[in-house]
């Protein structure tokens, strides 16, 4: 079965891979279009200069797709109005160790360049002033937005009169937030307060060329998967090819961290998985990512005024992780039990038997014609005791041989000394759901953009079949892992090595699932 299996999937997994491969310029040129540092950030940057006689700031807002599109209701005004308040309640500007007011100037600017899978993202900016005399110490704090994701820089500039001394950059990498620096997308800049030392000069600026960096990091392996959608969208390409685009992306994302390769690999090693069981996990993985993204969608759309969405991910992080753990310590149990009961077994039959003799003095019938191929003569008394009249027939050779631990029976009943090794049905809809949980932040992405251009059954087919790519790679790796356990079982290893490696495999799952929950829990805290 399993050699017919692997045959029929080898010319699959062969097409497909030719498929994706055709399909890949359709895919690629569109990851331009993505928003650097995810599309749930809200980036903001904060520019100061002291002169002899003010403070002057300007701050800049740049929203990615999914908070624009939480925004969508508003006008202009709007946004203009809720960006001018929340600086104006957030922005501390503070001069000798006193809070003033700054005066933001009338107007502002907002604009909106377009993003990722049709959506806009947002940009706003404003300029504000502070009045100062003679000042020596100013001090600004950056608060705004503080539960969002995102890059957050205070950037010093050289005044009019004064000689500043800085305690952050006076060099913006991003250009006022519209290009971000590919080599600092892994780490944003996290810098929200700032401290400058004035004195009487000729407009000079020492600053440092510091680099304050955040341990946040976007998710970019399906950046792309939005611009499938833009030319499917725009009917730019033969759909059929931008559908294994959509797989392509789906399957790369798999390759990114997380999403339970190491685990499956393990837990198949481990239990001694099948083709069919890789094959159940990749559907498993498909419809539990595909209902993710719609889940979360629904949060987006109907709860944004409560809950975030980005944080709402550190909870299926930690929900995954627990999951892994869960599976790991269930395997665990399993062993232990096993390991017990073959314990107790082996106890028993170390037993000496108990005496027992056999007495033919109450008849036994020996009329049915039967065969003894050991001739052996019932003259001779043997003292075993039938106290049962019981009839037999020695045609048959009933000699059993406990050389090699298999399954024989004792007292009635039949048993294995093999370790149980079936993977059950919940474990696998576990592992499934641990490995798609976390739904990828640009089919997200495609979703809303499909509900505001009404192109639902596009968005749908697309974030299936992306789904189903992420699912491939993981089953993929199952198929892998069950064939090269196939090779490896014809080698020989020693015993220990042997029984070694159930349980090295059960030891990496519970630590996988504690690496998981552990890098989960500073976010929900």
């Amino acid at each position: 079965m399993t050699c017919r299996l692997h045959a029929a999937l080898r010319p699959l997994l062969a097409v497909v891979t030719a498929a994706v491969a055709v399909a890949a310029p359709a895919a690629f040129p569109a990851a331009a279009a993505a928003h650097p540092l995810g599309n749930f950030t809200v980036n903001h940057q904060t520019t100061v200069s002291v002169s002899a006689d003010r403070v002057d700031v300007s701050y800049i807002l740049d929203k990615a797709e999914i908070p624009t599109f939480q925004a969508r209701g508003l006008t202009p005004a709007e946004v203009l109005g809720a960006t001018r308040r929340e600086v104006g309640q957030r922005l501390v500007v503070a001069v000798g160790g006193r809070r003033t007011r700054l005066a933001l100037a009338p107007g502002g600017r907002v604009t909106y360049p377009r993003g990722q899978g049709g959506l806009d993202t947002t940009r706003v900016e404003l300029r504000g002033v502070v009045r100062v005399r003679d000042a020596r110490r100013v001090t600004v704090r950056d608060g705004t937005f503080p539960d969002r994701l995102g890059w957050k820089a205070v950037i010093a500039a050289p005044g009019s009169g004064t000689a500043t001394r800085s305690d952050v950059p006076a060099s913006d990498p991003t250009d006022g937030l519209r290009r971000y620096p590919a080599d600092l997308l892994s780490s944003p800049s996290d810098v929200r307060d700032a401290l400058l030392t004035v004195a009487p000069g000729a407009g000079t600026l020492q600053a440092p060329d510091g680099r304050r960096t955040t341990g946040e990091e976007a998710d970019r392996s399906g950046d792309g998967f939005a611009g499938v959608f833009d030319r499917a969208r725009d009917g730019d390409g033969i759909f059929l090819l931008l559908l294994l685009a959509a797989f392509a992306w789906g399957a790369l994302h798999a390759l990114s961290p997380g999403h339970g390769k190491t685990m499956v690999a393990a837990y198949l090693i481990g239990r001694r998985g099948r083709p069919r069981h890789a094959l159940a996990l990749g559907l498993i993985v498909t419809v539990t990512h595909t209902a993710g993204v719609f889940a979360l969608g629904l949060v987006t759309l109907a709860l944004s005024a409560y809950i975030l969405p980005e944080q709402l991910y550190p909870w299926l992080n930690l929900v995954s992780g627990l999951l892994v753990v869960g599976i790991g310590l269930s395997v665990l149990r399993s062993r232990v039990r096993w390991g017990r009961d073959r314990r107790a077994e082996q106890a028993r039959n170390a037993a000496p038997p108990a005496p027992h003799g056999h007495d033919h003095a109450q008849a036994h019938d020996h009329a049915q014609a039967h065969n003894h191929a050991q001739a052996h003569d019932h003259a001779q008394a043997h003292g075993h005791d039938h106290a049962q009249a019981h009839g037999h027939d020695h045609a048959q050779a009933h000699g059993h041989d406990h050389a090699q631990a298999h399954g024989h029976a004792h007292g009635g009943h039949g048993h294995s000394h093999d370790i149980p090794d079936e993977l059950s049905r919940r474990t696998l809809v576990a592992m499934g759901m641990s490995a798609g949980l976390v739904p990828c932040p640009s089919a997200l992405v495609v979703l809303l953009a499909a509900l505001s251009q009404h192109e639902i059954v596009l968005g749908l087919i697309l974030i299936v079949a992306f789904s189903a790519g992420l699912a491939g790679t993981l089953s993929a790796i199952g198929l892998a892992v069950v064939k090269m356990r196939g090779y490896t079982s014809r080698v020989s290893f020693s015993g220990r090595l042997s029984a070694a490696v159930p349980a090295l495999s059960t030891l990496l799952i519970v630590g996988l699932g504690l690496v998981l929950t552990a890098r989960a829990v500073p976010g929900v805290s």
